[in-house]
Parts: structure tokens; C-alpha cells; sequence
């Protein structure tokens, strides 16, 4: 099929017509309990999605999981390339944490900056930032979970005339909070079933505006959802008996993915039939094995490590067996609660704490602040430090003091060794690097859960072949600590003791799996696809649009074959 026929003078070219692609990402919607959903008939439209086109499984890095994928989805490079590891950066030469937010396309741009011959319209793209080189508009952060980029579009005006016409995202930077706090979950719940009911009217609209080459959008509710809403959706989770009174009844995480299936099928009754559908998912979610592994204890584990005899975080009593799970409903939150868990060497000081009301706390925290102690979030908050309620930042001010020491983090976790040359105030020897990560290694190894016996560490990473490798591509972590994909309040080392138990932060995370299903001319409807990564999206992608593949793409497309295979058999 032939476009449109331009005349120069005495020549004539005859270009092909462009193909239509709607793409949906799906954002951390795990793929095995939507293949469950599906089966129970409770997703209709994705599951006549499936038979009607193609599925592959995908995965993603095993590490850095929740900090890169989008990156990786938009520029279509690995995180070794772009050199994009996450939002979180520490500055170079210093002990200094700044928050970068998203990738700035540079030198990689988005993979859909295709020129002039393409028209794109990109809305709420999570972690992704304006780019001058694309052909269209692009609407960023209206209702994306942790956009990690401001609230604005390309023309300027398209994002206010949406807020005015639509109203805004009610979950927008408002996703966060206590599990056991049944007016957040309640809230939450609510919000994400009404953002989802505006943006179907959002991307109505848009996609009736023109016949868009490409329209992308990515549903930001399945990812707040399966981080706060998992443990009263998911029986296996520790805390799913604990269903306080007063929350959602029924399955909310079930609500809110069956009113992103219904969003679906209301947008692609918007397409023809000659538009390819690409809905997909870059990772996906489960028991939340990371945040109290990564924030907490890591950092104290390395505080022991370091500090031989010393502890910061303790149980309330230490004995043969594990201390009963923490799932008492309480009014503070997480960062809150771990504060108050602290160990505290003044007796002066405890005997406050133990008296006086938690609202008056701050001020015994100025009262007793000082030198060898943690830095408290309040300080750190008036610093301007936008991690300050991670508790591996509480810490800083012994990093100078320690041969290795635990980054911020919001999957694994992440090591940075405190090498002479690099740090400020480096205590190793780059001759000792070496040793050091084995030595590490090894006693992160023996770290169990004490309620099952189990170790908690699956893998750790070294990032670098030497203590002399500075490329600024490399993560600032120098060892990644993989955890077990099992939700953990606990833990034990049989020299440096017990950590917790603790309250569970999130009760959902990520992992490495995804999918993508793929509908359209030449694909094959009932067929299943050779498993891809999250890198594969993107020229698979620009395939189904007819569009130049760019040899700087680190994937394939995963759908060549199978349209080839196709036509074949309709040959």
C-alpha cells in the first residue's frame, strides 16, 4: 500500500504509508497472576487481546530492576550504555546523595524521536523527560507513579487545557503511605479507580485528535496498586491475615486491574483495524522482598560490620526464637516507626522516650543530637536531602568512617566501597578492594531469616573488574546485593546478630518479568512468542510501525518472525 505521491519539478517519489501502532504499558503488572486473571475470565479485554494476537515473555536486569526500566523501554539501550542507573546519584569526590530524576535523553533519545515523516503522541510516559526531537506531543507526569519528571508538556499549553478539561490525576505524588492505615488504602484505592476513569477520557480524546503513527501511554495505577495494595490481594504475603478493620473489602488490587482492563478496551475501541496494539509490561511485581532488605537492614548490617560490638537497630528482646511478626496498626509512618526503634545508649534519653508523648520526640532528637549518632530525618529534610526517610541515609555520617557502606535504594541492595582516591576519605587501598568484596560477599552470604532458617541474599554483583575502573557508565554501587524473593522482617548473622523483626515498609515490589502481547496485521492471532527483554520493546515497536530501526538499539523485534511465519502460512 502506497501514501501519498510527491512531485519535485521533474521527479516523483512514492513513499510507503506509515503503519499505526498503540502501545499501553501496563506499568509493573505482573505477568503470572495476570495470566491467573485471565484464565478466570476477569480480564476480558487482555485476554481477548491474547488469543487474538501474539504473547512473549519478557525479563528485565535482575538488579537496578526498579530503577531502570524505563529507561531502558525509551531509549531501547541497557543501562550499561546510557549509563542510567536511577534517579538516585552520589555526587563524584564527595559523600554527597542528589536526586537527578529521570534520564535526559543524552546522548540517547527517546525511540520514538523519529523526524518529521512520524507523527507520535506520548502521554504520561513514566521517568522519561521532553524531548524537541519528537513530532507531536508528549504530556509527562499527569498521573505516572514516581514520574520522576515535572508536570508538563510539548506544545506548553496541552498540559493545563487536559487539567482543565479532564481534572487532574487525584493519586499524582499521593501514592504513598502506611499499609496498615485504612484511610490511606481507602483513599488510594478510590483514587486509582477515578484516575483511571480520567485517563480513558484523556486518551479518547487524544487519539481522536488525529491518526497518530504512534500513540503511548502507560497506566501508572497497576503500579501503585501492586505496591500498596499486594498484601490484602495476595494470601501468600505475611501480613494478608492482618486485615484491619476498616479496609477495602473483596480484592482492591483486583479492582484496580480489572478497571485497567476495562480502560483498555475502552481506548482500542478508539483504533481500526489496521492499527497494531502493543500492551505490554516492562517488569512486574511481587512479595516486597527489598525495601526493608535495602533501607534498613543492609545499612545496619554494614554499621556492625564495621563497627565491631556496635549496633544502632535492635529488637525489643533478643531470644532463641523469632520475635512475632510487627502488624499492629499503628498512627506514624514506616520511616516513623523505624526512628523509634533505634537503639539508645543515654539512659537520660530513654528515660524521656519512654515518657514523655511521641509528638514531643523531635525535640529530644535536637535536644541529644550530636557527634556519633545517626543523623535524623529532620535534619537531613531541612538539608534539603529528598531521601531523608530512608534510613540507610541515616547513617551519612559515619560513611567517612567505614571501609564500606550501604547507598539509598529502591530495589536491591546497593555497596559502596570507601576506596582511597575515589572517596573523600577512603580507608581502602586499592590493593585490598579485592579482598574486601570477597570478604563481603561471604558474610552477606550468611545472613538468614530466622523463621525459616533460609538465607536471604540469592546473588551479589560486582560491578567492576578492578578497584581502578572509573568509567562513568558503571553504577556508584560497587557490590549489588540480590535478596530472595521472599517478604523478610527479620534477620540473623551468627556474629553480628539479630536485625528486627521491623514492620514491613510497601508490601509489593518488582521483579525482572514481564510481557508484551502484540495484535495486528501479520501476527499470528493464538501464538506465542521466543521469550524477549524489556530492550526488545522498543524496535519492536518501531518494526510494527514500518520505521527505521536505529543500529544503536541494543534489541530486536520480537515480532519479525512471527509476521514472516504468517504470511507464509497464508501463502
Amino acid at each position: 500500500m502506497f501514501g501519498a505521491v510527491h512531485s519535485q519539478d521533474d521527479w516523483i517519489i512514492i513513499s510507503p504509508m506509515n503503519k499505526k501502532v498503540v502501545a499501553i504499558g501496563l506499568d509493573a503488572a505482573p505477568p503470572k497472576l495476570l495470566n491467573e486473571w485471565m484464565m478466570q475470565g476477569l480480564l476480558p479485554n487482555l485476554q481477548s487481546l491474547r488469543m487474538g494476537g501474539a504473547y512473549a515473555p519478557l525479563t528485565n536486569l535482575d538488579y537496578f530492576k526498579a530503577e531502570t526500566p524505563w529507561t531502558t523501554f525509551l531509549t531501547g539501550c541497557m543501562p550499561q550504555k546510557t549509563g542510567y542507573w536511577g534517579p538516585v546519584k552520589l555526587q563524584s569526590g564527595t559523600y554527597e546523595i542528589e536526586e537527578i530524576g529521570a534520564y535526559d535523553f543524552q546522548p540517547y533519545a527517546p525511540f520514538y524521536a523519529l523526524g518529521d515523516r512520524y507523527r507520535v503522541a506520548a502521554f504520561d510516559v513514566p521517568q522519561s523527560t521532553l524531548s524537541d526531537r519528537v513530532n507531536g506531543i508528549q504530556v509527562l507526569g499527569w498521573g505516572a507513579h514516581s514520574p520522576q519528571t515535572p508536570s508538563y508538556s510539548k506544545p506548553e499549553h496541552l498540559f493545563a487545557q487536559i487539567q482543565n478539561q479532564h481534572g487532574e490525576h487525584p493519586a499524582l505524588h499521593k501514592d504513598h503511605g502506611s499499609w496498615w492505615d485504612c484511610a490511606y488504602i481507602n483513599r488510594l484505592h478510590q483514587s486509582l479507580l477515578e484516575g483511571l476513569k480520567r485517563r480513558v477520557d484523556i486518551c479518547r480524546s487524544l487519539l481522536r485528535q488525529e491518526e497518530w503513527d504512534l500513540f503511548l501511554t502507560i497506566f501508572g495505577e497497576t503500579h501503585s496498586a501492586g505496591h500498596d495494595l499486594w498484601h490484602l490481594s495476595q494470601p501468600q504475603h505475611p501480613v494478608y491475615p492482618y486485615r484491619a478493620e476498616g479496609m477495602p473489602q473483596g480484592d482492591p488490587m483486583l479492582d484496580v486491574f480489572q478497571a485497567a482492563d476495562d480502560a483498555l478496551g475502552k481506548i482500542l475501541a478508539e483504533t481500526t483495524d489496521d492499527t497494531s496494539i502493543v500492551v505490554f509490561s516492562g517488569h512486574g511485581s511481587g512479595d516486597n522482598s527489598t525495601d526493608v532488605m535495602s533501607m534498613l537492614f543492609l545499612p545496619e548490617f554494614l554499621y556492625r560490620f564495621n563497627f565491631a560490638g556496635a549496633m544502632m537497630f535492635v529488637p525489643d528482646e533478643l531470644s532463641v526464637d523469632a520475635p512475632p511478626l510487627v502488624a499492629s496498626a499503628r498512627d506514624q509512618g514506616w520511616s516513623e516507626d523505624i526512628w523509634e526503634r533505634r537503639y539508645v545508649r543515654n539512659p537520660v534519653e530513654r528515660l524521656l522516650r519512654s515518657h514523655l508523648p511521641k509528638k514531643f520526640h523531635r525535640y529530644i532528637n535536637r535536644l541529644f543530637a550530636g557527634d556519633g549518632r545517626l543523623a535524623t530525618s529532620q535534619q537531613l529534610k531541612r538539608q534539603g536531602q529528598a531521601y531523608y526517610w530512608q534510613p540507610a541515609m541515616w547513617f551519612k555520617p559515619f560513611w567517612p568512617q567505614m571501609r564500606a557502606f550501604a547507598l539509598p535504594s529502591f530495589s536491591e541492595g546497593y555497596i559502596r566501597i570507601n576506596l582511597a582516591g575515589r572517596e573523600p576519605n577512603g580507608l581502602v587501598n586499592p590493593e585490598s578492594y579485592d579482598q574486601l568484596c570477597a570478604e563481603l560477599t561471604e558474610q552477606l552470604y550468611l545472613l538468614v531469616n530466622p523463621r525459616t532458617g533460609k538465607p536471604v541474599v540469592d546473588k551479589v554483583i560486582l560491578t567492576r573488574a578492578a578497584a581502578d575502573d572509573r568509567d562513568d557508565r558503571l553504577p556508584d554501587a560497587d557490590l549489588v546485593v540480590k535478596w530472595n524473593d521472599v517478604a523478610v522482617d527479620v534477620v540473623e548473622h551468627p556474629q553480628l546478630g539479630r536485625i528486627g523483626p521491623v514492620p514491613y515498609r510497601r508490601t509489593g515490589s518488582h521483579r525482572a518479568q514481564g510481557f508484551m502481547i502484540a495484535k495486528g496485521p501479520g501476527i499470528e492471532p493464538g501464538s506465542t512468542l521466543s521469550a524477549g527483554h524489556c530492550v526488545d520493546l522498543a524496535p519492536t515497536i518501531l518494526d510494527l510501525m514500518g520505521a527505521p530501526i536505529p543500529d544503536h538499539l541494543d534489541g530486536k523485534s520480537l515480532v519479525k518472525a512471527s509476521r514472516h511465519a504468517h504470511a507464509a502460512n497464508a501463502v
